[in-house]
Formats: structure tokens, C-alpha cells, sequence
């Protein structure tokens, strides 16, 4: 009786420890995966030059020099690359149609080593009343000589829309149609985001950003007329994230 009694408790025992230990388990937090951290890729060039191509909205009129978009977008580059020293050269001047920028290009003939260009231009164009015909034929001479200056590559390219300045108290006054500006603004950034898209140059639209003007005073810099910095930095939130650099 004895022996049988050993065996039985014996049995019920083992069945016991195989249940707590299942259960033991069971309950065995699992453990959590996570997912890997994206980080900027640190660049081996020591110096990378850009170089800003443009009007009154790239040289910054009416605001400080450092409120300017290139500088800006330079200054976010530098904040991403610690490590690498970023140069910026700007050929831009209030009032200056493609005409003059491609005259300015050819004047001053700078070297074709740059790893970023960034275009934006054609509000004089229509503000001057040219005939948008001189648009079709000048805008791809630029893309073409941006992309000549940026080591021949197109995807150091960066062509921006043109500002919409009917939504400022400028655009607001008597002397001028806000509608008719908007429409003639649209057609010049149609046109240029199209012959961009058609040969695969990387296109920025700030349009929209100009366009809250009226609502948002504080997008229109002090002579009523030009982006603020604040609006500036819009602009250079929209162009960070489409900088490629080819080591």
C-alpha cells in the first residue's frame, strides 16, 4: 500500500510542476521590438558649395541678411552637417527679369562646381508685362545654366515657384488686379513645374504659403510687399527635405 501510495503522490507531483512551469511560461513578458533609428547620414565632403539664382525674393529685399531664404536653407544644412563646411554665393538682384539673370550668369561666370542651385525667378517678368513668350525661351536657359553650374548633375537642381504677391497690401492696392496677377502667376509657375517635371528637375511650390499674406500678416515683410523671414523659413522647410547630396 505503501508503494502505491509513493507512486500516486509521486505522479500528482510531476503533473503539478508541468502545469506551473507552463503557466510560468505563458505569462513570460515578450519582448518589445524596436524599430531602428533613421539617422542623417554623415557626409565625407569637407566644403559644399551652393549657389542661389534669383530675384528680390533670393536676395531677401526687406529683410536682414540672414533672413534671406539661402541663408537660411544654409544655415538648416549646417544644423544637419556639423561636420562639413557649407559656402554660399548668391547672384540675385531686386527688379531682375530672366533677361537680366542670364545676362548677370554670363557677366560674372562663375565656376561649375556647385552641389546645390537653387532657382527662382519670373515675377519680374510678369510684373514688367514681357511677353510670357520670353519666359518659355529664357526659364529652360536657366534650368539648363543651373544645371551646367551644379557639376552638370540635374539633381542638385532645385527650381522654386514664384511667389503670389497679390496677397499682399501691395498687390491689394488700386493700382493693381489682384486676380489678374494670381492668374498670370500660375500660368509662369505652370509652365516651370511642368518643363521641370518633363525633365526630371525637382520642383518646389511656395506659392501657397505667399497666399496667406493677408490673413497672416506676419508672411509679408515691412515694405508690404515681400516675404518676412518668417515666411522665408516656410519656403526652407518645403526645400530641406529635397536636398540630395552625391558623395
Amino acid at each position: 500500500m505503501k508503494s502505491k501510495f509513493k507512486i500516486i503522490l509521486t505522479f500528482l507531483f510531476a503533473i503539478s510542476t508541468i502545469s506551473c512551469s507552463s503557466e510560468n511560461e505563458t505569462n513570460v513578458p515578450t519582448k518589445t521590438i524596436v524599430p531602428p533609428v533613421t539617422i542623417t547620414p554623415p557626409l565625407t565632403a569637407k566644403t559644399i558649395n551652393y549657389l542661389a539664382l534669383g530675384d528680390s525674393y533670393t536676395i531677401g529685399q526687406s529683410v536682414c541678411e540672414t533672413c534671406r531664404f539661402p541663408e537660411q536653407l544654409r544655415r538648416n544644412l549646417s544644423s544637419t552637417y556639423p561636420a562639413t563646411s557649407f559656402s554660399l554665393k548668391i547672384i540675385a538682384k531686386t527688379g531682375w527679369t530672366t533677361s537680366n539673370l542670364l545676362s548677370a550668369i554670363k557677366a560674372e561666370n562663375p565656376d561649375s562646381n556647385y552641389d546645390l542651385v537653387t532657382l527662382l525667378i519670373g515675377v519680374n517678368n510678369q510684373f514688367q508685362n514681357a511677353p510670357f513668350s520670353l519666359y518659355e525661351n529664357e526659364f529652360p536657359q536657366l534650368v539648363n545654366n543651373a544645371i551646367s553650374l551644379a557639376k552638370g548633375k540635374k539633381s542638385n537642381v532645385i527650381v522654386v515657384s514664384i511667389p503670389d504677391y497679390a496677397y499682399t497690401p501691395f498687390g491689394q492696392s488700386a493700382v493693381y488686379n489682384s486676380k489678374t496677377i494670381s492668374s498670370e502667376i500660375d500660368k509662369y509657375n505652370a509652365f516651370a513645374e511642368n518643363y521641370c517635371k518633363a525633365n526630371n528637375i525637382e520642383f518646389i511650390t511656395i506659392t501657397d504659403i505667399t497666399r496667406q499674406g493677408l490673413s497672416n500678416p506676419s508672411l509679408v515683410a515691412q515694405d508690404g510687399l515681400h516675404p518676412s523671414e518668417s515666411a522665408y523659413s516656410l519656403f526652407v522647410q518645403r526645400i530641406l527635405p529635397k536636398v540630395k547630396f552625391q558623395e
